[in-house]
């Protein structure tokens, strides 16, 4: 009887010890012996989607750019275009890290595991992956229900915008990302699928790369019916000379949309979303 006791003993314990254990995005297991209590995040969205999961009080430390929502901002920043400052994020003690799997050098996360720090890697390809991931947060830092509700209201306005939007006839689109050189996104980059939810067509969605370069002949060769840039030369009809073959250029269908809303990878994609989908609506009449 006392060895049973002394078993279960021992195995409540063994279990009590990771007490969260959750898959990220690299397919790697991060186990947690209780909710995080200090959370760093390592990119402004990955700050935002903290906030959004009700676990914002606990962020100690972010990195640059983190504007949303305003309390983010006064947080200690302890990384900056991708690099991190291990010793400033070292010196803030966080029981969790939250990083970025295609803008976080793999180099440094696997750094910080070495130095016993638990890093959750995460990557936003899909709208679907942004209540996705509030809900993972919500789940590692103890505030479930309220990412819960959180990623229920997103996914319910990006659900309507696709129902109201199934019907309508699609638009083909140029996706400028950066004026000068060219840059556009393919199809299973994030802001593509923004797109398709408004029922438009990404032009260059079967490119090989996530955002590749594109010269002005290919614009020309893929005739989009309208041009979303995020303001870079929208305002310049000097910008497209020698584009007037493109329908979109020709009927003055460039349209800018703040690229805080649009490139952005939380909750607050969704006024990106709506606004785009408004373009389009202009672009069909």
């Amino acid at each position: 009887m006392n060895r049973l006791l002394a078993f279960a003993i021992v195995a409540g314990a063994a279990a009590a010890a990771h007490a969260l254990q959750l898959e990220d995005d690299r397919g790697v297991t991060v186990s947690l012996d209780r909710p995080a209590q200090r959370i760093v995040s390592l990119a402004p969205h990955l700050a935002e989607i903290v906030f959004a999961a009700g676990a914002g009080t606990g962020l100690a430390g972010v990195s640059s750019f983190s504007r949303h929502p305003a309390e983010a901002e006064r947080l200690p920043v302890v990384a900056s275009h991708g690099r991190v400052d291990i010793e400033r994020l070292i010196a803030l003690q966080p029981d969790l890290v939250l990083a970025w799997q295609s803008g976080n050098s793999p180099l440094q996360i696997d750094r910080l595991k070495r130095l016993g720090v638990r890093v959750f890697v995460t990557e936003v390809r899909a709208l679907a992956d942004i209540p996705r991931i509030v809900r993972l947060v919500g789940a590692l830092a103890g505030s479930e229900a309220a990412a819960g509700a959180r990623a229920r209201q997103f996914e319910n306005e990006i659900a309507d915008l696709r129902e109201r939007y199934a019907g309508q006839r699609r638009v083909t689109v140029f996706l400028e990302i950066w004026h000068r050189p060219m840059l556009t996104v393919n199809g299973a980059h994030l802001i593509s699928d923004a797109l398709s939810a408004c029922g438009g067509r990404n032009v260059f969605a079967a490119a090989r790369t996530l955002t590749p370069l594109v010269s002005r002949e290919e614009v020309l060769d893929a005739r989009p019916e309208a041009i979303v840039t995020g303001g870079f030369g929208s305002e310049a009809p000097q910008a497209w000379r020698g584009l007037e073959l493109v329908s979109a250029v020709r009927g003055g269908r460039i349209y800018a949309i703040d690229p805080d809303l649009l490139h952005g990878q939380g909750p607050r994609i969704i006024e990106g979303v709506r606004a785009l989908c408004e373009r389009l609506d202009l672009a069909r009449k």
